[in-house]
């Protein structure tokens, strides 16, 4: 019995020490934590084999949140039980979250200054770089057919007509159950997809002022994004436009590309951007908020997925359906990505520098804090010798 609890706590001390150090140095975004966790957990540790991670994998596709964060919930919870899934999923989230704070802090203290302004204008369109870098290997991935690739493209125009993003989320996850389910599903579908400007928000209601500032407000929006984000942390850009910028009106386009800059820049999930929109909105409370009202779903839905993994593994709808929600992921990302390059890629500058960091990204594939840091530098070298 002793050597049991003994074994316990070794277990539990092992996958704090781990996530904890992913969460402090690692950098590329979700593939790449996933990656680092893999070659740790079942390479070096044998904690469980490949396919059982392929299968954490695919459950943490099939389920709402951030993919890295919920790796690490999944492992955590197979390596020390409950204790470990808090441990993993907190001490993974904990490093990206106070940098992110601090980043925050000096933003909104000097963000008015000229100087820190030039970082930015070399920030902006290498980030935009970088999110097209990642549409293209999602979309590799996520179209897989003339299907997913008509719901994506219907789900970019319906984009740009203002319809709702988690209804065209949902909206294209239908159309491609369905059609998996028979052909008389699939009619069902298509005219359910017709219908779908019932679910319409006017593009010109939503932005008709900004909303006064509620930390109840704050709270449940996040809540709400961090239940049905789907796909990569690139994914933000579209909840964070529609309900921040566009609905609520707390934040600019360029507030937005400095957010997502700030968790591209950070060790950690990506997601830590939300970290960053909260402090902008109101100090570190609203940060720390912000922070626990985002990453509170994933805690449930690793919790209760992991009571049913072996079901949802075998069950064939579970596939179509990630597909409808990756496609319809990407068609947005595209319609908030070509918004964002207006804001960010506005001159000869901003056009050559987006050009170098696409080459670097797609040809010599360039970790993006490097790329991003290089742009901060040009950006600011290039204001000075103009100034």
């Amino acid at each position: 019995m002793r050597s049991e609890a003994t074994g316990k706590r070794t277990h539990l001390k092992e996958v704090a020490y781990l996530f904890l150090k992913i969460g402090a140095i690692a950098f590329g975004g979700p593939a790449a934590y996933i990656a680092i966790m893999q070659r740790d957990t079942v390479r070096q540790r044998h904690w469980l084999d490949d396919q059982q991670f392929l299968d954490l994998v695919g459950a943490t596709n099939i389920i709402p949140g951030p993919n890295a964060t919920e790796m690490a919930l999944f492992l955590g919870l197979i390596r020390a039980g409950w204790l470990g899934y808090a441990a993993a999923g907190v001490l993974f989230i904990i490093p990206g979250t106070l940098i992110t704070l601090a980043l925050a802090w000096v933003y909104v203290t000097y963000g008015s200054l000229p100087e820190v302004g030039w970082v930015l204008y070399g920030v902006k369109p290498v980030v935009i770089a970088i999110v097209i870098q990642a549409l293209w290997d999602l979309g590799r991935q996520a179209v897989k057919g003339l299907l997913t690739a008509l719901v994506g493209a219907a789900v970019i125009v319906f984009y740009f007509l203002g319809f709702n993003e988690i209804a065209l989320l949902f909206g294209g996850a239908a159309v491609v159950l369905l059609f998996h389910s028979g052909r008389r599903l699939l009619k069902r579908g298509l005219s359910a997809l017709l219908v779908l400007p019932m679910l319409k928000a006017p593009l010109s209601m939503l932005s008709m002022g900004a909303v006064p500032f509620s930390k109840t407000t704050l709270f449940l929006t996040f809540l709400k994004i961090g239940a049905v984000l789907y796909g990569s942390g690139y994914v933000l850009l579209v909840f964070f436009n529609s309900e921040f910028v566009v609905r609520l009106g707390w934040l600019t386009h360029q507030q937005l590309l400095d957010a997502i800059a700030v968790g591209q820049i950070t060790p950690g999930p990506i997601a830590s951007s939300a970290t960053f929109v909260g402090y902008l909105m109101g100090g570190w409370p609203s940060a720390l908020l912000a922070t626990l009202a985002f990453f509170l779903p994933s805690f449930f839905f690793v919790a209760l997925v992991s009571r049913i993994l072996p079901w949802l593994r075998k069950s064939w709808w579970s596939g179509a359906f990630l597909d409808g929600v990756n496609v319809g992921s990407l068609g947005l990302m595209v319609g908030v990505t070509w918004q964002l390059g207006r804001s960010g890629v506005v001159d000869w500058f901003t056009i050559s520098l987006a050009v170098v960091a696409l080459l670097l990204v797609f040809r010599f594939k360039v970790n993006s804090a490097w790329l991003i840091l290089g742009g901060g530098l040009l950006g600011t070298a290039y204001k000075l010798v103009l100034g």
